[in-house]
C-alpha cells in the first residue's frame, strides 16, 4: 500500500477532483450512475428482505445518487418509494437527468412517515454540508433514529460535516455508509465515525492522476506514511547510535510518571535511558530503576552542566514534573535539542505561550507538544475557541505557530506539521483513557526522537503505536501492564 491509500479527501478537494474529471472529458452522469448503482448493490447485499427501501432525495448531486440508486431497486424488483427535499425540477446538471430518469412514485420529503420496516437510502445532503439542517429535516430525523430504522447513507450521513465530522443541527445513525473513490474527515473525526456505521469505499472511476492533483495533506494515520523514517537496526549498531533519551522527574511524591515515560523510552529503541531527577527524588527513584539510568538533576546550574558533558539525544519534560517557573527554565535550556513537552511542561506556558513558540521558532521543527483539549485551549486560547475551525484545522493552525509537531489528543486524534500535513488517527481504543497512558505516550515519542526519526514522524508513530499496543493489552489495562505490549506493536511494522 501507498500513502495514496490513506489520503482523505475534503469536499472542497472531493469538488475539485469531479470539475477536473469533467474537464478531462470523462462522462459526470457517468460517475453519478456508477455511484448510484453501488448504494443500490450494498442495500440489496445487507438488506435482501427489505419490506420498502424509502429514498430520500436532496436538491443537489447527492440528491441525483438516490435518485440513480431508486431506479435501480426498482430495476431489481425492491418496492421502492421517493421522496424529495425542496423542488425537484430546481436540479442541476446531472442531478436533473437522474430525476427525470425516475419514473416511480415521488413525494415531498413532508409526506414521508417513518414505518417500521423501512430500510432509508439517505441520499439528502452528502459531505458538503456546511449550516445546521432544516428544522423538518431534523424533525424527520429524530423521528428515524427514535424508531431505529436501518439506514444506508450515501457519501455521509446527513447532518455530518464532511469537513469537520460534527453534527449541524441534527444527523442521522447510519447502520451503512457508501461513499465514493475516498474517505473524507468526517468518516474518521468524531462523533462522525460513530455516525457512519460500518462505511464502503467504492472506485467509481475518477483517475488516479485527477484524485492527486486534487488531493490536499490530509490522511489517515498508518505506518505506510512514516515507516520509512523509523531506524533499522544494523550489525553495528550500538546504544549511543540507538540514541541516549532523559526523563524529567519531579520531587519524591511525584516520580511515577517519568518511570512510565522512561520505561515506555527503554522498550521503544532508545539505546539507553536517564530518569533526571531532583535530590529528593533519587531515594525513591534508585530502587525502582534497573536498566533506566538515574541523574541528580536540581537546578538549571546542573542540568547545563549535564547538557554540556553528557551525549544526549532527546528528552521528555512535563510527565509529573510540576507547573511553573522551573519548568518554564529547564526548556528554555533545551530550545536547541528535540524535545517532548507533555502535561505540566505546557501547563507552564499557559500565561505566555508565545515564550514557548519562540524558543523554538527558528530551524528544523524538534518540538513535540502533545496536548489534550484542555490543554490545547491554555497554549492555544483563540483556536480552541474558533467555531469555524474544525479539529484539523486548529491541530495545523496550532503547529504552524508553535514550529512543532502537535498532537492533539482524544478518541479521534490528530497529529499536524508546521508544514500543514495532518494526519487522524484512528487505531486507538477507549481503555487508553487511563491514568498514566500518556506519559507511556510521550516516552515512546521521545525514543523515536532520540534515534533520529523527524518530529512529525516520531509523533505520528508514536500515536499509532501507542494505539496498537493498547489494542494487544486489551480492556483491563493500566499504564504499568501497557508497556509490556509496545514491542508487540513494532513488531506489527515488519509483518
Amino acid at each position: 500500500m501507498t500513502s495514496r491509500n490513506h489520503r482523505l479527501f475534503t469536499p472542497e478537494e472531493m469538488g475539485l477532483a469531479d470539475r477536473l474529471s469533467a474537464e478531462s472529458g470523462i462522462d459526470s452522469f457517468a460517475l453519478m450512475e456508477r455511484a448510484g448503482q453501488a448504494v443500490a448493490a450494498s442495500a440489496l447485499k445487507h438488506w435482501p428482505d427489505a419490506l420498502r427501501f424509502v429514498v430520500l432525495c436532496g436538491p443537489g448531486n447527492n440528491g441525483g445518487d438516490g435518485y440513480v440508486a431508486a431506479r435501480a431497486l426498482a430495476s431489481a424488483g425492491a418496492a421502492v418509494s421517493v421522496y424529495h427535499l425542496g423542488d425537484p425540477q430546481g436540479l442541476q446538471a446531472d442531478a436533473r437527468e437522474a430525476k427525470q430518469i425516475w419514473h416511480g412514485d415521488l413525494a415531498p420529503l413532508a409526506a414521508y412517515v417513518p414505518t417500521k420496516g423501512d430500510v432509508i437510502i439517505d441520499a439528502l445532503f452528502g459531505a458538503g454540508l456546511s449550516r445546521p439542517v432544516p428544522d423538518p429535516v431534523a424533525e424527520l430525523i429524530s423521528a428515524v433514529n427514535d424508531l431505529e430504522l436501518s439506514i444506508l447513507a450515501v457519501d455521509l450521513p446527513s447532518g455530518v460535516s464532511g469537513r469537520h465530522g460534527v453534527v449541524l443541527g441534527a444527523a442521522f445513525r447510519a447502520a451503512r455508509t457508501v461513499t465514493f473513490m475516498s474517505r473524507k474527515p468526517g468518516h474518521l473525526l468524531l462523533p462522525g465515525r460513530e455516525l457512519c456505521g460500518e462505511l464502503e469505499v467504492f472506485d467509481i472511476g475518477i483517475p488516479q492522476r485527477i484524485l492527486d492533483r486534487a488531493g490536499g495533506k490530509l490522511f489517515e494515520n498508518h505506518p505506510d506514511l512514516w515507516r520509512h523514517t523509523l531506524p533499522a537496526l544494523s550489525s553495528n549498531t550500538h546504544k549511543y547510535r540507538r540514541g541516549h533519551l532523559a526523563v524529567f522527574s519531579g520531587g519524591a511524591s511525584h516520580t511515577g510518571a517519568a518511570r512510565l515515560s522512561a520505561a515506555a523510552g527503554l522498550v521503544s529503541g532508545a539505546g539507553l535511558v536517564t530518569v533526571a531527577a531532583p535530590s529528593d527524588a533519587i531515594s525513591v527513584l534508585a530502587p525502582a530503576l534497573t536498566a533506566v539510568m538515574l541523574r541528580e538533576i536540581d537546578n538549571t546550574s546542573s542540568l547545563q552542566s549535564w547538557l554540556d558533558t553528557a551525549k544526549l539525544s532527546a528528552f521528555v519534560l512535563g510527565p509529573g514534573f510540576g507547573v511553573g517557573s522551573k519548568t518554564r527554565d529547564f526548556v528554555r535550556l533545551l530550545a536547541d535539542r528535540s524535545v517532548v513537552v507533555d502535561a505540566d511542561g505546557i501547563t507552564s506556558f499557559k500565561d505566555d505561550p508565545a515564550e514557548l513558540f519562540t524558543l523554538f521558532a527558528n530551524g528544523p521543527t524538534r518540538l513535540v507538544l502533545t496536548p489534550h483539549e484542555g490543554e490545547f485551549a491554555r497554549l492555544f486560547p483563540d483556536l480552541a475557541e474558533s467555531e469555524g475551525l474544525g479539529k484539523v484545522e486548529k491541530a495545523q493552525a496550532a503547529a504552524k505557530r508553535a514550529n512543532a509537531a502537535i498532537v492533539y489528543k482524544g478518541a479521534d486524534t490528530v497529529i499536524a506539521a508546521p508544514d500543514g500535513r495532518a494526519f487522524i488517527n484512528t487505531n486507538a481504543p477507549p481503555w487508553l483513557a487511563t491514568a498514566g497512558s500518556g506519559d507511556v505516550f510521550a516516552g515512546i515519542i521521545g525514543a523515536l526522537l532520540a534515534q533520529g526519526v523527524p518530529a512529525f514522524e516520531a509523533a505520528a508513530a508514536g500515536v499509532w503505536l501507542h494505539g496498537e499496543a493498547a489494542n494487544a493489552s486489551g480492556p483491563g489495562m493500566t499504564a504499568e501492564t501497557l508497556i509490556p505490549h509496545i514491542p508487540s506493536a513494532f513488531d506489527l511494522l515488519h509483518s
